[in-house]
């Protein structure tokens, strides 16, 4: 039997998970990595420690498969995370600084009064002008290394993480990424699908530092040999891990939609070969095509805190020994009573862009338990996908008729039917819940003829269950409007 490996790169941890032609997975491994704080609302990753964790789950994965029996490599990853490296040496120069890192906010504050600016990066790229994407990361560890532009041109690198995993699993070879990371870098115009010379001029970004851009379903090159992993085989497929998670939910048709509730909640919609710009403060972005390279736009929201809250109030607070204990914690509590969670730990993503907004919580009363705050915890990820969906249908007139979910915290049974009482929409549950993971294998698996098609994906693709809305819409309509007054009481301005 033949099989393709998937790397999901992750902001908290790495996986490697093989699948078989069934889409069913026959072995996988997970490693956490350590966080890095240097200052309140920065965040850092060690590039080393992640290849690290990527080359140790490799290694965990294939104990039971052998690597030589692996037919494609798909890479998925964390997205806007930028890493800068010497491409003699292959040395990281600085930390990666995460999605998360709120460092360059007053540089965006600064880059959004100017005048046109905003308009000009909006209808480029897609995005808004936020510390969130790569292009003010990048600049600002252009500058605190004081390297010029021409050596910076010359010697470095710059990449997401997919670029990052890339160049060192084909030892050094491949500088490479796709469309949909490139278009999360602020630096991409998603229409021309170039990096835009007066974007990289506006961030002070030289070219020679940028990855080549490939379409997601493509032989990006060969394996170097890396312990039971060949050489020689092809990585094939790499995607962005939110659009990855579409593929996966074979979220091929326009309308098709996807929520992934991970560190934070991420939601598409796929609006097919039209892009579609919001005005209400979603992100307009590229999603994968297949291996015809053929454009596909999305929708997206969002959410920067979704299951870290839980992990919050798990490791900082110590109400909960487990992430897993929320669920039964949550049921127990019987309701909310009256208390609302609002995570902004780096500031509110779609729709309300608000950097400067903090965590809250509101409606603490003497008879608020510790159960009452984790399903407050979890609530809070239904109430903010919905914001993002009721924003994507007024943008997009395409009606949401059901929620395909996945990612970790979807294994949670009160998480998935809250959802749908919230949204009055059904929500389904694929057996699959890792699809970041799938996503990637797809992509690499169609690169190299292991799928024929997009068609035969989709016929994999199967319901665990389906949760139903039961709750009456005057008691849900009531709960949401408490959370948009929590919203309110913690946005900045």
């Amino acid at each position: 039997m033949r099989f393709v490996l998937a790397l999901d790169q992750g902001t908290t941890g790495s996986r490697a998970i093989v699948y078989d032609r069934r889409g069913r997975a026959v072995a996988s491994a997970y490693e956490e990595f350590p966080q890095h704080f240097p200052q309140p609302g920065w965040v850092e990753h060690d590039p080393d420690e992640i290849w690290r964790s990527v080359e140790r789950t490799i290694q965990k994965a294939l104990r039971t498969v052998p690597g030589t029996a692996i037919a494609a490599v798909g890479l998925t990853n964390q997205r806007e995370t930028t890493f800068v490296w010497d491409r003699r040496t292959g040395r990281p120069v600085h930390n990666a600084i995460v999605w998360q890192c709120r460092r360059t906010a007053d540089r965006c504050r600064r880059l959004s009064r100017e005048r046109g600016r905003a308009a000009l990066i909006r209808r480029k790229t897609g995005l808004p002008i936020d510390a969130y994407f790569s292009a003010t990361k990048l600049e600002w560890i252009l500058k605190s290394l004081r390297a010029g532009r021409a050596r910076a041109g010359r010697d470095l690198c710059f990449g997401t993480a997919d670029s990052w995993i890339l160049w060192n699993l084909t030892g050094g070879a491949v500088h490479a990424t796709d469309p949909t990371n490139a278009s999360r870098t602020m630096l991409y115009d998603i229409g021309a699908r170039r990096f835009d010379p007066e974007l990289l001029d506006l961030f002070g970004v030289p070219a020679g530092m940028l990855p080549e851009v490939r379409p997601s379903a493509s032989i990006f090159g060969r394996t170097a040999r890396i312990g039971r992993l060949p050489a020689g085989v092809p990585v094939a497929g790499i995607a962005g891990d939110q659009q990855a998670a579409l593929f996966g939910q074979a979220g091929f048709a326009r309308g098709a939609s996807k929520a992934t509730y991970g560190t934070g909640c991420f939601i598409l919609l796929n609006t097919g070969a039209k892009r579609v710009d919001s005005r209400h403060g979603l992100l307009t972005t590229l999603a994968c095509g297949g291996p015809d390279g053929r454009t596909v736009y999305a929708l997206e929201g969002s959410v920067f805190v979704a299951g870290a809250a839980i992990q919050w109030l798990r490791d900082q607070l110590g109400l909960l020994r487990t992430s897993a204990e929320s669920e039964a914690m949550a049921e127990a509590a019987g309701g909310n009573a009256g208390v609302y969670f609002v995570p902004a730990f780096v500031g509110l993503g779609a729709p309300y862009w608000d950097a400067d907004a903090r965590g809250t919580i509101v409606g603490l009363t003497r008879g608020a338990t510790r159960g009452h705050l984790v399903r407050s915890a979890l609530e809070a990820m239904a109430y903010a996908a919905r914001d993002v969906l009721e924003t994507m249908t007024r943008d997009s007139g395409l009606r949401v008729r059901d929620l395909r979910v996945d990612g970790g915290a979807v294994a949670n049974d009160f998480l998935c039917r809250f959802q749908a009482d919230v949204l009055g929409i059904p929500v389904l549950r694929p057996r699959t819940i890792e699809t970041t993971a799938l996503g990637a294998a797809y992509l690499a698996g169609l690169a190299v003829g292991y799928w024929e098609s997009t068609d035969e994906i989709a016929k994999l693709w199967g319901v665990d269950r389906t949760f139903a809305p039961r709750l009456p819409r005057p008691d849900a309509e009531r709960l949401y409007r408490g959370w948009r007054d929590a919203v309110r009481r913690t946005l900045s301005r």
